[in-house]
């Protein structure tokens, strides 16, 4: 029997956890555009899993055509208040949506661990929905991210890749290593040409919103732990892989 999910629901702020934190507004979503732009095409872009349109309306300045689909049909009301009328949100599962275009950038940020089947989804971008020239840009929260290694060291989680309560309730299926999400990647026959990590982070989320309202962190700072990603990925808020179509 399949699943049934209640996708707004997931989507609600929890008593332990926030579904997303100012720290993803503020800070991870401009470092997102940053890793991601200078691999952008010229052409379409598709979105799977625009939440409340908070990363899309980042989105705009960089492409003219944007399609999204989400599973949340009290989400796209928000998002819809954040895109031109241009655009176009889809209210679908991406394992059922039917897409009549291919797409020359994809966009899953933060989406992949909540999928039950997340290779068929991959495979799916690989086979339907990416053009001969495009480029998916695949991002998820890194299990080994020092802020996850110190609340396993304290006793919170019981080792890095453990989901948490909180993280189930907010549909959470896998906290992904980069080599566990590189293995379903090369599973659903995708090509991965650039590697990489977005943001170093030793605190938790609720942490980073606390500091981010005082005068402690500059954006010096943001920047250096940034940059200081790119050399360690593994030790970063989220993972990034670069793919093109596979065979």
């Amino acid at each position: 029997m399949k699943n049934i999910r209640d996708y707004n629901k997931e989507a609600i702020d929890s008593k332990a956890h926030d579904y997303a934190y100012s720290f993803d507004f503020d800070v991870m979503h401009p470092f997102m555009i940053q890793s991601f732009s200078s691999y952008f095409i010229n052409g379409n872009l598709l979105e799977l899993g625009c939440f409340r349109g908070d990363f899309t309306r980042r989105l705009l300045q960089h492409f003219n055509n944007i399609t999204c689909v989400e599973a949340s049909d009290e989400a796209i009301a928000f998002a819809k208040t954040k895109i031109r009328p241009s655009d176009k949100i889809i209210h679908s599962t991406f394992e059922d949506v039917q897409l009549s275009e291919k797409y020359d950038n994809i966009i899953l940020t933060h989406v992949l661990e909540h999928l039950d089947d997340p290779v068929l989804v991959l495979s799916r971008i690989n086979k339907e929905w990416l053009s001969d020239k495009g480029r998916l840009f695949l991002v998820c929260p890194n299990a080994n991210a020092p802020s996850r290694q110190i609340a396993v060291k304290m006793g919170l989680i019981s080792h890095n890749s453990a989901i948490t309560e909180a993280e189930v309730e907010h549909g959470h299926k896998i906290t992904y290593t980069m080599d566990t999400l590189e293995r379903d990647v090369k599973e659903a026959g995708l090509k991965v040409v650039h590697r990489s990590g977005i943001f170093f982070k030793a605190l938790a989320n609720f942490q980073w919103d606390k500091l981010l309202q005082t005068d402690i962190i500059s954006q010096e700072y943001l920047n250096g732990c940034y940059e200081l990603g790119q050399q360690y990925p593994d030790l970063c808020s989220s993972i990034f892989l670069l793919c093109e179509k596979g065979h």
